[in-house]
């Protein structure tokens, strides 16, 4: 069949004989006719147009010859006449400026009622440079600076680096005075001066790229990430990681850069003020917990076996002891969900994506979870999910259930269950705005395509009991998920590094090293440690230090930071178990009985 073409020719026809058969065009057509063919007649338009304008008019020829239409400006015998008959239309006036229509759109905030006093802030922030040396403010100096400017105290990386600190390495208060009356007298909310502060000059909104040198700050000068500073081969991972976790939870348009509106609508400037006052990086759970952080890179390092931090089909496969079916892994791979990050590498998940694939995994119940999944399993791409779509998919979970020994039900009386879970609008085809207004989205796809979801959950019905009976009510399921995943994980180091302590000191006492009346060696004699795993090489937040040793039967947090004897100072981290002496007497009050080694994995009982 040939491709349809554009008929334009029959369109303009059907328009001009609808235009001629009007009876206002008839009139108005036989009016200027008469005109015409009668240059002295100068009848009203008006009079014409009515049934009897003509009552007498039977000498016309009944076959005239076509003539062309007249042009609208028609001349006449009488040049008094015609304009006897134009009317002179008044010009247009403006409407009064009370009337005038109010502005509602401000993409750079709503302009406060009293223009604000910005010669008071800029005289604030004078006075902070004068107590710099030869007035000129380091990064290490814009502390005092951002909270000179009403900002946040770790607005002060952007602040920098909007004034030109990065060329220059210190700003000057010229500088920086040019550059925040600019932002005060265009920027109207804290969500634009973000933008303006933090992105690209001309560009409306944030990319990936703009959060990494504030986000560098955080870790280089936040309390609670002082054990991850030395640990520079980590910055980029974590750094990475909370990156994709605002634009999981901001970007809500999936465009690859948050705009000043969605800035606006999330939770973001408020947790970044809260980085001020909140020294436990961990409670900052939206964004920035490193725990989370933890959890979701062991769980990658746990599928990436080459090493190269990027994942393929069957790495994922095992992700979940295989609980994911294979046609959803495709579907993962196909690139319905995730970006153009590998050019070069064709069917692999780098990590970036593998966080929105584990928090959309984790936590069903959020809308981009929502929106990532539903684009999984539209096949076709048309905004609904057809039942062919929903049998494809059930196919192969129908299998892996029998596999396991339970029988599965027939698609079409799952198909009747899901409906009525839904309630879709239009039956048979379930969109996006019905599966989020449901509320039990996270039930619905794991009927599809995670058999132990589930499964799960319908022991748990046919049980009767909730699936957190103890959890914090007020806590996401991801939340929960971390927590649960990050002490699992903990516990699973404490015991190899158990196991390791306990065969490298049996050869300490078979070799002398540990006896009675032994000695400390100096540092050249002792001999190296077996090397850890690597996973658990990343550094790990710890509780605040005791000040008194738990008995041996309670067992110490795995990372403890220890003051080292020779040096009381700053303290020192470990990443192993903690040991104490079996007589309770060598314990100190203040402090832990340990010796430290720089060269060493654990600290040595004295």
């Amino acid at each position: 069949m040939a491709p349809l073409t554009p008929r334009l020719q029959l369109k303009v026809d059907e328009l001009f004989r609808r235009w001629l058969g009007d009876p206002h065009t008839q009139r108005a057509l036989s009016h200027a006719l008469r005109r015409i063919r009668d240059p002295g007649t100068t009848s009203d338009p008006a009079a014409a147009a009515t049934p009897d304008a003509d009552p007498g008019n039977t000498t016309s020829d009944p076959n005239p010859a076509p003539r062309p239409l007249p042009r609208p400006a028609l001349r006449t015998t009488g040049p008094r006449t015609v304009h006897a008959h134009r009317k002179e239309e008044p010009p247009p006036q403006s409407p009064p400026p009370g009337h005038s229509v109010p502005a509602f759109y401000f993409p750079c905030g709503r302009p406060p009622p009293r223009s604000q006093d910005t010669e008071d802030v800029i005289a604030l922030v004078e006075c902070a440079f004068e107590g710099l040396p030869r007035g000129r403010a380091g990064l290490g100096d814009m502390a005092m600076v951002a909270k000179a400017c009403g900002c946040p105290l770790y607005w002060k990386a952007p602040l920098f680096y909007a004034a030109g600190g990065e060329r220059t390495g210190s700003v000057s208060v010229h500088m920086f005075v040019a550059m925040w009356r600019k932002v005060l007298l265009t920027c109207h909310d804290d969500a634009a001066r973000f933008v303006r502060l933090l992105g690209r000059p001309g560009c409306r909104g944030l990319i990936q790229e703009d959060f990494v040198p504030f986000l560098q700050d955080v870790v280089n000068s936040h309390p609670g990430l002082a054990f991850l500073r030395a640990a520079k081969e980590f910055h980029s991972r974590y750094i990475t990681t909370v990156i994709q976790r605002i634009f999981y939870t901001v970007n809500r348009s999936w465009s690859g850069m948050i705009s000043r509106e969605e800035l606006r609508r999330s939770s973001f400037l408020q947790a970044v003020s809260q980085l001020e006052v909140e020294p436990d990086i961990n409670r900052m759970t939206s964004f920035f917990s490193y725990e989370h952080f933890y959890v979701i890179y062991c769980k990658f390092w746990e599928l990436d076996l080459d090493r190269d931090l990027t994942i393929d089909r069957s790495d994922l496969a095992r992700h979940g002891d295989g609980a994911i079916s294979s046609r959803m892994i495709d579907r993962i791979f196909s690139g319905a969900v995730t970006r153009v990050r590998l050019p070069r590498k064709v069917g692999k998940l780098g990590y970036a994506d593998f966080v929105w694939f584990l928090l959309s995994e984790e936590d069903k119940t959020t809308p981009t979870s929502t929106e990532y999944w539903f684009r999984c399993m539209d096949l076709d791409g048309d905004g609904a999910l057809s039942m062919f779509e929903l049998e494809f998919f059930y196919e192969e979970q129908a299998q892996r259930m029998a596999a396991r020994g339970v029988e599965p039900l027939p698609f079409h009386d799952l198909a009747r269950q899901v409906l009525d879970l839904v309630a879709p609008r239009c039956p048979g085809r379930i969109t996006l705005r019905d599966l989020k207004q449901c509320g039990l989205a996270g039930e619905f796809f794991d009927a599809f395509f995670n058999v132990d979801k589930y499964l799960a959950r319908e022991q748990r019905e046919q049980a009767g009991t909730p699936r957190d009976t103890d959890s914090d009510p007020a806590a996401s399921a991801w939340d929960r998920y971390a927590a649960e995943e990050y002490d699992f994980l903990v516990a699973e180091e404490a015991m190899a590094e158990d196991d390791d302590h306990d065969e490298g000191l049996d050869n300490d006492v078979q070799q002398g090293w540990v006896g009675p009346g032994w000695v400390w060696p100096v540092s050249s004699q002792l001999r190296p440690l077996p090397r850890a795993l690597p996973i658990f090489s990343i550094p790990r937040p710890f509780p605040p230090a005791f000040t008194q040793a738990p008995p041996l039967t309670q067992q110490p947090h795995p990372l403890l930071p220890r003051p080292c004897p020779s040096n009381p100072g700053p303290a020192h981290h470990f990443s192993g178990p903690a040991h104490y002496h079996p007589d309770p007497s060598l314990w100190s009050s203040t402090t832990p009985t340990f010796m430290c080694c720089a060269h060493y994995h654990r600290p040595y009982p004295l």
